[in-house]
């Protein structure tokens, strides 16, 4: 294991309120397991996160989640977590939005805590899903057609061209409000769903975008996980296949393996070299089966969840490797560790539930490697129950949910007298009877027919 400054605690940030994110809990074992001090901002003290023996303190992040009042609290979770007033910690974004929100106050942060030089503007080159688009086409890089409408009708009309179905996806995800029922990212399947969605742009904070919907299939989905040091090198990059995703076809990483794909690889170190990147990077590809080609589908600017299926045969991983950078100590050389999984036990069940015949072939050379579990580990058990614990309420939540729109469905069905139908939110109406037609006016509907 590389020696690392045990000295520097670090403080894990994730305004995202997702209570079942495994990636803040494998930077929690990562760094806790080298012997440095972590400490959480998460979604709220009884996260399953906040279980880790590996984690000294968790507290929920500030009410206001705008860049600056988020500064002003990791600078007063430095004094309450840190040896004294000049004591340097480094701070970890594990969603989008806390990334782009320490690039912005970088500027007052960096005396007290550890960062990656990074501009805001830089980030939303890539985190922003439109001005991807204009990256990629700007440098040559595959990307999947991508159209940007102005109104309902025009998205209706770019979706026909694109070919339904289409992804839809909003182009600054971290801005959808809570508790809406919009996903950052879904797939339209008819014109009507399309305009729909575009009337909830005012809601969703930002422009709504189509794209090509590219065909999902085995070893099709591919990844690219790696840490650009100081010195703009990528010493730790690299690629894995997507076994499984949740939702399936165009979700997160349910199960992975870390495979070596040469086209990716190099795609991935052409685009940050491209930018001058520096820092954590994460980015999802898809293999073009009509064109060989490998079309970059998203940049994150920060630690992938999956990111511990990266882990070599000394430990080292990207959320390690940023801390041995930024605290001043070299990055050694990786030892890769080809055929390792990563399983994310929640997700690959409802993946395993969805396509239950969906197998795929090892490629460990002949190696037996090691599984990751996102959730489960033996040095640290507590969270995978408290997440277990938490996963069958929320799983009971949405089953009650179900019940109780059918039930308010039938019901409303059952007011239904003769002749009416219930509309949703609009109660009984009348039914229009199909007018009857004569034998005789069929008849001269028929192509070739006259009137006689």
């Amino acid at each position: 294991m590389p020696s690392f400054d045990t000295r520097v605690p670090a403080v894990l940030v994730r305004l995202d309120r997702n209570p079942f994110h495994h990636g803040t809990l494998g930077a929690v074992r990562s760094l806790g397991r080298a012997g440095i001090p972590v400490h959480a901002v998460v979604e709220s003290r009884t996260s399953p996160v906040a279980r880790s023996r590996h984690l000294g303190s968790a507290r929920p992040g500030p009410a206001d989640a705008s860049p600056a009042e988020l500064a002003d609290f990791l600078l007063r979770v430095g004094d309450e977590v840190s040896e004294g007033p000049s004591s340097p910690l480094l701070a970890v974004p594990l969603d989008d939005v806390t990334a782009l929100a320490l690039a912005r106050r970088r500027a007052e942060l960096t005396p007290r805590f550890l960062l990656p030089e990074q501009t805001e503007a830089q980030l939303l080159r890539v985190a922003d899903k439109a001005a991807l688009a204009e990256t990629c086409a700007a440098l040559g890089l595959p990307h999947p057609r991508t159209a940007l409408p102005t109104g309902a009708d025009e998205a209706a009309a770019m979706a026909r061209a694109l070919g339904l179905p289409v992804v839809a996806k909003w182009s600054r995800p971290w801005l959808l409000p809570a508790g809406a029922g919009l996903r950052s990212t879904s797939i339209v399947r008819s014109l009507a769903e399309v305009r729909e969605l575009y009337a909830r742009s005012p809601e969703a904070g930002s422009r709504l975008l189509l794209q090509e919907l590219l065909p999902a299939g085995r070893d099709l989905d591919w990844f690219f996980q790696g840490y650009v040091d100081s010195a703009g090198r990528c010493p730790t990059g690299a690629t894995g296949r997507k076994e499984r995703a949740w939702p399936t076809g165009a979700g997160l990483t349910a199960a992975g393996r870390w495979t070596v794909n040469p086209a990716v690889d190099r795609t991935a170190r052409t685009l940050l070299d491209a930018l001058g990147y520096r820092g954590v990077c994460d980015l999802d590809f898809r293999l073009d089966r009509a064109t060989g080609a490998y079309h970059l589908l998203d940049f994150n600017p920060r630690p992938g969840a999956q990111f511990r299926l990266f882990t070599d045969q000394d430990g080292l991983d990207v959320v390690r490797a940023l801390h041995l950078d930024l605290t001043g100590r070299p990055v050694p050389p990786p030892s890769p560790a080809y055929g390792r999984r990563f399983v994310a036990e929640n997700y690959a069940l409802l993946s395993l539930l969805a396509v239950p015949r969906r197998r795929w072939a090892a490629e460990t050379g002949g190696v037996r490697r090691r599984t990751e579990w996102a959730w489960c580990a033996v040095d640290d058990p507590l969270p995978a129950l408290a997440m277990g614990r938490a996963w069958l309420a929320h799983l009971l939540r949405k089953a009650l949910g179900a019940l109780r729109r059918r039930w308010t469905s039938d019901r409303d069905t059952t007011r239904a007298g003769p002749g009416e139908r219930v509309l949703p939110g609009a109660g009984p109406v009348p039914v229009r009877e199909p007018r009857r037609v004569s034998r005789w006016r069929r008849r001269c509907r028929r192509p070739g027919s006259a009137a006689r």
